[in-house]
């Protein structure tokens, strides 16, 4: 599967999206290969240093992307690939190839309104593939008591995009975690609620993607309390 976090719109949150969900993956016992299209290449240097279990590679050019991504997806169970941050025919590529596109999106009427214009490369590639990506927005560096007001919502539906019920709130860890380079979830008590709201955000977008743990044989006093 290939998830192309996509926005053409800068400092949304592409690369903390992007590094935590190829992360939150290789967690969940998949292969996984992040793919950086981004110029900055950030995306990239993190996830080695945080997860080197995660393969890294940068896919410099449109060319690169459309011939390549399909080939790494066959040798791997996701492909992350992190977007650029402007309208470019690197992000008409990536859409062209993607199965999921995960808009990540801040929480403002100005926001939602410029991702009208942000999506229209997502609209073109889904015209040209029969509907694929598939794509939802997620609220992105949210403020800690922010409430989706009924406008949100409805600019929201007025894209036909589903909308995440689960967010990533503005957090000083996420900040922190690419100059410790680290994911949230291992940097201790102050990030766990960060680490629980990725949690949550991932098992929302991609429910399939989480691998049952084997059970453990019942124990006698178990068995008897249910007999």
């Amino acid at each position: 599967m290939i998830i192309v976090i996509a926005n053409s719109k800068g400092g949304v949150g592409k690369s903390t999206l992007a590094v935590h969900l190829a992360a939150w993956l290789q967690k969940q016992g998949h292969r996984v290969t992040l793919a950086d299209c981004d110029t900055q290449q950030s995306s990239s240097e993190w996830i080695r240093e945080a997860v080197p279990e995660v393969r890294a590679v940068r896919l410099d050019n449109p060319d690169m992307i459309l011939n390549d991504l399909p080939l790494l997806s066959q040798e791997t169970d996701y492909v992350v690939a992190d977007g650029p941050g402007s309208q470019t025919e690197t992000s008409r590529a990536l859409l062209l190839r993607a199965d999921l596109a995960i808009v990540p999106c801040k929480a403002s009427m100005l926001e939602v309104r410029a991702l009208a214009k942000a999506t229209d490369v997502l609209r073109q590639a889904q015209d040209i593939r029969a509907g694929k990506p598939t794509a939802m927005i997620v609220l992105s560096m949210i403020g800690k008591n922010y409430r989706l007001t009924k406008d949100m919502m409805n600019a929201a539906a007025a894209l036909n995009l589903p909308l995440a019920s689960k967010a990533l709130i503005l957090r000083q860890v996420y900040a922190d975690a690419p100059g410790q380079g680290s994911v949230v979830w291992n940097l201790g008590a102050r990030a766990q609620e960060a680490a629980d709201e990725v949690d949550q955000l991932f098992r929302e977008i991609l429910p399939d993607a989480v691998k049952s743990r084997s059970r453990k044989p019942a124990s006698a006093k178990a068995k008897a309390a249910v007999a």
